[in-house]
């Protein structure tokens, strides 16, 4: 489709294609789905295609594993790498998916030097500071999907609490992506009611928890990571830059002594429009939601600390 703005997802795995999916629904953007394993992604990409006809959008989508095909693309999502095995440390997953991370970007980049690039690769953090720096680009240019995600989780736990609908709940998730995550109680609303006032403190806590290892709940329950709703919050981000939405949403941006963090990407609130993140915002936190910030701060660190650099 002639003039369509193009988008590339590394990685044809349940997640890239999930993306590529909602993408394709949204009908606005032409598709590229690039992985090593050969027939994967022209197999989802024939898949996702035909069901044009039935939900009513173009077939759009391309699947390859050749990146010559992503050249000129405007956003490349990173979903690329290896999840988890048994007996591997979070040291040894660094390791191998900063290589796979770095190779990836380095080939997309090559093809497309003026995209806005999306990582979702875990450890997400991490990766983020391998993508940028790997593809030399400016930081607005450059960041990750987590706090999108987390967000959703928790929202979709305090519909279910309140029995309102997940339409009405506002919230904002902080911090690193995993057990050190800080939600902004206090910024929580249900239709603009803060939730401490339709929910006890114990309950909002448990929540809090359940959302903070939501990932690994997902886990326990497929034996794998989740895949629906990751897929679609990295869409949401493209429609964002796209269609510069300039929606404010938690995403893991490049910090420069915002929140009292330097040089680390974590994430925060930003406005995310044509040119990638055009600002980030620093809201006000207690002396609570600050320490646990700083600690999830020093969590992100450490695995940063374990790249090869």
């Amino acid at each position: 489709m002639a003039n369509r703005p193009k988008v590339t997802i590394v990685g044809a795995g349940a997640t890239g294609a999930t993306c590529a999916e909602v993408l394709a629904r949204r009908d606005y953007a032409e598709i590229v789905l690039v992985d090593i394993k050969e027939g994967l992604p022209q197999g989802k990409a024939l898949d996702i295609n035909q069901m044009g006809p039935i939900l009513g959008f173009e077939a759009t989508v391309t699947g390859t594993n050749d990146y010559a095909e992503t050249a000129g693309s405007d956003v490349v999502v990173i979903t690329a790498g290896l999840p988890r095995q048994p007996g591997m440390s979070r040291d040894d997953l660094v390791q191998t998916n900063e290589k796979i991370v770095k190779s990836v970007t380095e080939q997309v980049v090559g093809a497309s030097p003026d995209s806005i690039v999306i990582v979702l690769s875990n450890p997400l953090d991490a990766m983020c500071h391998v993508a940028k720096s790997a593809s030399n680009f400016p930081k607005e240019r450059v960041f990750g999907q987590a706090g999108i995600l987390d967000t959703a989780r928790y929202r979709t736990f305090i519909a279910w609490e309140t029995g309102a609908s997940v339409k009405d709940v506002q919230a904002l998730v902080l911090g690193g992506h995993g057990d050190q995550m800080v939600p902004l109680i206090s910024a929580t609303t249900v239709g603009g009611v803060p939730l401490r006032k339709l929910v006890s403190e114990d309950r909002i806590q448990e929540m809090v928890q359940r959302t903070a290892v939501g990932g690994g709940e997902i886990v326990k329950l497929l034996g794998t990571s989740a895949w629906y709703a990751p897929g679609a919050a990295c869409a949401q981000m493209v429609d964002s830059v796209l269609l510069d939405e300039k929606r404010v949403l938690p995403c893991t941006a490049y910090l420069e002594g915002e929140y009292g963090i330097d040089g680390l990407y974590m994430g925060v609130p930003v406005k995310l429009g044509r040119a990638g993140i055009e600002e980030i915002y620093v809201v006000d936190l207690d002396d609570d939601e600050q320490a646990a910030l700083a600690k999830s701060a020093d969590a992100v660190r450490d695995v940063v600390g374990v790249l090869g650099g």
